[in-house]
């Protein structure tokens, strides 16, 4: 079975993310970037199911600038077999993802895609399912265990009231999130032979899908500073403070 990984390249975790001085967006210039930590548990367990010989091969997928190569050698020094770079500079949306993931799939014809259930710099939650609906196939989001049959994909999902199993029929479309595995480092050995893997490179024309935002940012800015506390001396001056200065009672 050909098992489908895309990865994103986002603002590393550990990155305290600053806004523009145009307000624009955030800033992206001389920031360490990394794979979404999501797409790295994805590509964790397509590594763990090749190891048990269910997967034969595994394709890592990024949509992104060139510099997104950096992300597909990571996730070949991980275990992937070879890597597809779909070139887009500038914001590319869930929508446009899926479209452009559709035909990559189509292309590739694996027998399941394993992605991150969000990207951890919009938060969208939104590919995994626009790629299942685009696709036709079953859907296991928010998955802390997966099995792989010849013909099945048994999802353990986390939702709001605990567990919830699913079965799918494959082909089908799984999301991970953070308690499916922890991903590996990669050995210097691996990271060696990654770089002779080979990576495929593309554009959104080639495969038919305008990658154009529908949406125009018209401002990025902080939240707000949170004002600090204060103490004090009765329940009487809380209501007092509660009802007169904060007006939530």
């Amino acid at each position: 079975m050909k098992l489908l990984v895309p990865v994103k390249r986002v603002v590393d975790y550990n990155v305290k993310v600053r806004v523009k001085a145009d307000q624009t967006g955030v800033e992206t210039a001389n920031v360490k970037m990394s794979m979404n930590p999501f797409d790295e548990i994805a590509v964790e367990e397509a590594v763990r199911l090749k190891e048990k010989g269910t997967v034969t091969e595994i394709v890592a997928v990024s949509i992104g600038p060139t510099a997104a190569q950096e992300q597909i050698r990571t996730a070949l020094a991980m275990g992937a077999d070879r890597g597809i770079l779909i070139e887009v500079d500038g914001i590319v949306e869930p929508l446009a993802v899926a479209k452009l993931l559709k035909a990559v799939v189509e292309k590739e014809t694996p027998g399941l895609v394993i992605l991150g259930k969000q990207a951890i710099d919009d938060d969208m939650n939104a590919t995994g399912q626009m790629l299942a609906a685009l696709l036709g196939w079953g859907q296991g989001t928010f998955a802390s265990k997966l099995e792989l049959t010849a013909d099945s994909a048994t999802v353990t999902r986390e939702v709001d009231g605990g567990l919830e199993t699913v079965t799918l029929k494959l082909p089908a479309i799984v999301t991970t999130d953070l308690r499916l595995n922890e991903p590996r480092y990669a050995s210097l050995p691996n990271i060696m032979k990654a770089r002779k893997k080979p990576i495929e490179t593309m554009k959104p024309a080639d495969l038919g899908v305008d990658a154009a935002p529908r949406l125009t940012t018209l401002k990025v800015e902080e939240p707000p500073k949170r004002i600090a506390g204060k103490k004090v001396g009765s329940v009487a001056e809380l209501v007092d403070k509660l009802r007169n200065e904060a007006k939530v009672i």
